[in-house]
């Protein structure tokens, strides 16, 4: 069908402190002249890193057999649940065997040296009052692609932290709060409102704005939605049918997400340690709002990277909410107890499922030819493996997406050895354009064995 109407990737509707980006439409297909180009541009990469606490049951995380059809272990259940109608198995490449070695400390601190080597492969200084690492793979990343994108790339988490004090064995909480390094002195921290994401993706986008227009806006209540309605009516007007509907679902969900994100705010946990602190006493509703946020920063091509931490380093945080009480960080450290065994088996499927419902909402957002996670390459792990051991190699690692067809998933991959998680980080680098043989302190070169 001959279209007449062009409209712009970077078209933002509203005005008044309320600017909504719109997510990728047919109408923002490139042509040349008056035809359709043959071959429509390719959708841009996009880059998530997700961090776990305290380690994973190793036991019922790996996988028996290798290559495709690997059985589905007890806490990677989740990825398949035809209740949920998610079967991600072939969107996903598990990956046994890779080894952060520099994460190793001196003495105790496993939790600091692994969250801050987490994405730098790198051997930190231990020190509360200084900290010396080395820059993050997704701030690589950002370096080179950052500037397409309104924001060069969104360090997001469920709790906050400082980087000063002693936050595990004499190292600073700048090691266990953070694990997006723009360079070795400088840690970027996370931001863990909803409410703060929420406007800095929309109300907040408006660089004219101000803060009478943002705070009359929230005094009446009025959606970012109310400021476009009659931009939308016109733009519909103009856009195809398949457009209309998607536009219509689109604002849909972000009308309905704004609401969830003003109204189940609840107050701060002041009382906890830094390191523990959590901002909603709903975590269940925390984190599903912030996997929507995050897709939806992806979505509008807000930004192209995202990091995001699901608690900081060694999280007491207590399970007790989907029946296993007690301080994360404490039962990790089992000392093989079958009830911790039971205990952690429950936290870390609790886990992947919220990891699985990111993959899912990135499988059904449409991008281009192809969806949000076509396009995407998402890193899942944690800083240690198994909590009570504090071990470095034989790491939790999931690697979901294609990467626009760098990545062939749907396989269990072992490696020999303790071949270098930063190797991984190289052959992600490259998918992005950025070339290297190196990265952090022991990487030597590309990782085989991510397509087929």
């Amino acid at each position: 069908m001959k279209r007449s109407f062009q409209l712009s990737r970077r078209t933002l509707l509203g005005g008044a402190g309320a600017l909504i980006a719109l997510p990728w439409l047919e109408a923002m297909a490139p042509r040349v002249g008056r035809r359709a180009t043959a071959e429509p541009m390719a959708p841009p990469l996009r880059a998530l890193f997700y961090y776990l606490p305290c380690g994973i049951h190793m036991p019922s995380w790996t996988p028996a057999s290798e290559g495709p059809g690997y059985e589905v272990t007890k806490i990677l259940q989740p990825l398949v649940n035809p209740e949920a109608m998610i079967d991600l198995r072939n969107d996903v490449l598990v990956l046994s065997g890779l080894a952060n070695t520099p994460a190793k400390p001196e003495g105790p601190g496993d939790h600091a040296g692994g969250t801050s080597a987490f994405l730098t492969c790198t051997h930190v200084l231990k020190s509360e009052v200084d900290f010396l690492n080395d820059i993050s793979i997704d701030q690589l990343l950002a370096n080179a692609i950052g500037g397409e994108t309104p924001y060069r790339s969104l360090q997001l988490g469920t709790a906050g932290g400082g980087t000063m004090g002693n936050c595990d064995s004499g190292y600073s909480c700048a090691y266990t709060s953070n694990i997006s390094w723009a360079d070795p002195k400088t840690p970027l921290p996370k931001l863990s409102d909803p409410q703060v994401i929420f406007d800095l993706l929309f109300s907040g986008f408006d660089p004219e704005a101000t803060a009478e227009e943002l705070a009359r806006r929230r005094a009446n209540r009025l959606s970012v939605i109310d400021y476009a309605n009659g931009q939308v009516e016109a733009l519909q007007k103009k856009l195809g049918k398949t457009d209309r509907d998607k536009l219509d679902q689109y604002l849909t969900g972000l009308r309905d997400l704004e609401k969830r994100v003003t109204e189940e705010k609840t107050e701060a946990i002041c009382e906890l340690p830094a390191m523990f602190s959590g901002a909603f006493q709903d975590f269940q509703g925390h984190v599903d709002l912030m996997t929507e946020l995050m897709v939806l920063a992806l979505q509008c091509d807000q930004t192209r990277v995202i990091t995001f931490m699901l608690e900081n380093a060694g999280s007491g945080r207590d399970y007790a909410f989907i029946g296993a009480p007690g301080a994360h960080h404490e039962i990790s450290h089992h000392q093989s107890l079958p009830e911790n065994f039971a205990k952690l088996e429950i936290i870390d499927q609790w886990e992947v499922a919220q990891f699985a419902k990111l993959l899912q909402k990135l499988k059904t957002s449409p991008d281009g030819e192809g969806t949000l996670l076509d396009n995407t390459v998402v890193y899942l792990s944690s800083e240690i493996a198994d909590g009570n051991a504090h071990n470095h190699n034989d790491l939790p690692v999931l690697v979901a997406g294609r990467a626009g067809g760098a990545i062939t998933p749907g396989r269990h991959v072992k490696y020999a050895g303790e071949t270098p998680l930063a190797n991984l980080f190289i052959s992600i680098a490259g998918m992005f354009g950025v070339k290297t043989d190196t990265f952090g302190d022991d990487g030597t070169g590309p990782l085989d064995g991510l397509k087929v």
